[in-house]
C-alpha cells in the first residue's frame, strides 16, 4: 500500500450539517479494516466534537482545536500541543462586546465580521497570535499552530511519515494539512481556493466525497 492512512476534516468533509451518516461511519469501518490508520482533524473542540460524534471512537486520532489538541480515542488519553491566550486577551475581547464567544483549551473563537475587532485586539497586546478563519467561523490560535502542526503530532504517534496520508477536506483551514500529506483531496461542496490547490476533487459532497475516496483506497491501493 502506498497510503497507510486516512485524514479527514469533520464540518462539511465527514459530516453535513454536523452529523455523520450511517454510510460514512461503515465506510470508515471498512477502510479501517484494510489495516490503515484513521485520523480526525478538527477546528471543533474535543468535547463538543465527542458529543456529536461518538463514532469518532473508531479513529486512532483526533486532532482538535484546529491543531492545538491531540487525543487518542482508545487510550482516552489527551495532549494540549500548545499553551492558550493570556487570560487578558479573552477579557479585552468581551470588554468590545465581541459575541458569540467561546474558549477551548487553547482555541478562542467567535464568528465573522468579528475577526476584525480580534485582530486589533492582538496588535493592541502584541500578542503572537493568529487568526484563523473556517468558512465564517473565527478561530484564534499561537502563531505557531494550524492543522498541519496537529496532523503533524498525530503522525508522530503513530510513526508515519506525512507523504502516507491521504488528507481531505473543504475550507481554508484546511490547506494547511492537504499541503504537507501525499496526497491532499478537496470534496465537491469545497471553497474554490481549495479545489484549485488539491491533488483530486471528489465528485461527491461531503460523507459521499469522502467514500469515494475510501472505496478508491481499498480497491486500487493494495
Amino acid at each position: 500500500m502506498r497510503f497507510l492512512a486516512l485524514a479527514t476534516d469533520y464540518d462539511g468533509t465527514l459530516a453535513s450539517d454536523g452529523a455523520v451518516d450511517l454510510k460514512t461511519v461503515v465506510a470508515l469501518r471498512r477502510l479501517a479494516a484494510t489495516g490503515r490508520k484513521l485520523i480526525l482533524v478538527t477546528g471543533r473542540q474535543l468535547n463538543d466534537l465527542l458529543r456529536v460524534f461518538p463514532e469518532a471512537s473508531i479513529f486512532d486520532a483526533v486532532v482538535a482545536e484546529n491543531g492545538a489538541v491531540l487525543y487518542r480515542p482508545e487510550s482516552r488519553d489527551t495532549r494540549v500541543l500548545a499553551p492558550p491566550p493570556p487570560a487578558d486577551f479573552v477579557a479585552a475581547l468581551q470588554r468590545r462586546g465581541v459575541d458569540p464567544l467561546w474558549q477551548g483549551q487553547v482555541v478562542v473563537a467567535t464568528v465573522q465580521p468579528n475577526d476584525r475587532a480580534v485582530m486589533e485586539v492582538i496588535r493592541e497586546l502584541r500578542l503572537d497570535l493568529q487568526v484563523i478563519l473556517n468558512k465564517g467561523s473565527v478561530m484564534v490560535l499561537p502563531g505557531s499552530v494550524d492543522k498541519a502542526t496537529g496532523l503533524r503530532a498525530a503522525l508522530d504517534e503513530l510513526a508515519l511519515a506525512p507523504r502516507s496520508v491521504v488528507a481531505i477536506g473543504d475550507a481554508e483551514n484546511d490547506q494547511a494539512f492537504l499541503a504537507m500529506s501525499g496526497y491532499g483531496v478537496a470534496v465537491a461542496n469545497a471553497l474554490d481556493p481549495l479545489k484549485a490547490s488539491a491533488a483530486h476533487v471528489t465528485r461527491g459532497e461531503a460523507g459521499a466525497g469522502v467514500r469515494e475516496i475510501i472505496d478508491w483506497l481499498i480497491a486500487e491501493d493494495k
